[in-house]
């Protein structure tokens, strides 16, 4: 269980997520995940990030069955914290960060590559935030950025999925590929940014950020502030209980 790191010659940098089965990551994979991305971003010989995944899917959040079997609340204010550090680390990065999307992309997953500049993806990928169903909130900061409000709001209520062709639609997802191609066709589109004076793209990526409309850290530091609410009243360990139990929401 690892993330790994790989610099191309043409200033692509690598970050490979792989957490089997899922890719749910642990509190130290959060940790390490901001860290790569970081240090990519303050190496100059770097000149573009693709964060990738191996596996069934690209990320399905945080690891509820080490929250669950960690005693008291040192796992979840680890994972709120490695999330928070992750999503930061990839909307600050110095260089554009790509998200090359396999399988599925849900809850952390969506925070990570709605923090992305452009995402790829498979052409079976989709994404979702079921953090209603777990109890907890968190991401809608992210969904935001992949599809309109209304909608949003729809799939955050609903804990529903959407596919990433659809995703093509709202100009969220770049392009869908075939699975097989998914990684040859991300690396050809890091080559294609990688390839511009980095001089350039560096200045292009703070601009960008400095004019966005949203602070996405502090809006989504301000959706984490509930999810301590429900722990606090105890809902939140409920609905995670009983999905370590059954693998289905509470509700049903």
């Amino acid at each position: 269980m690892t993330i790994s790191t790989q610099l191309h010659d043409n200033g692509t940098f690598v970050v490979t997520m792989d957490y089997p089965p899922v890719n749910a990551l642990p509190v130290a994979g959060w940790f390490r995940l901001a860290e790569a991305v970081r240090e990519a971003g303050e190496d100059p010989a770097v000149h573009v990030v693709l964060l990738r995944a191996e596996g069934r899917g690209f990320n399905a959040g945080v690891d509820i069955k080490e929250m669950q079997r960690t005693a008291g609340h040192d796992a979840l204010v680890g994972a709120n914290r490695g999330c928070y550090l992750a999503f930061k680390a990839i909307y600050e990065c110095a260089v554009p960060v790509i998200a090359a999307v396999n399988g599925f992309c849900l809850g952390g997953g969506v925070g990570l590559v709605g923090n992305c500049d452009t995402i790829i993806a498979a052409d079976d990928a989709y994404f979702g935030v079921p953090e209603v169903d777990r109890g907890a909130l968190g991401a809608a900061t992210h969904l935001a950025r992949l599809v309109p409000q209304h909608l949003m709001r729809t799939l955050y209520f609903t804990s529903r999925t959407i596919a990433a062709n659809d995703l093509v639609q709202h100009g969220s997802v770049l392009e869908t590929v075939p699975a097989a191609d998914l990684h040859d066709a991300a690396l050809a589109l890091a080559a294609e940014v990688a390839a511009k004076d980095p001089r350039v793209i560096r200045a292009a990526k703070a601009a960008l950020n400095g004019i966005d409309p949203i602070d996405v850290n502090r809006s989504y530091r301000y959706e984490q502030g509930y999810t301590f609410e429900l722990n606090l009243i105890g809902a939140a360990d409920e609905h995670r209980d009983a999905f370590v139990a059954t693998g289905r929401p509470l509700t049903d």
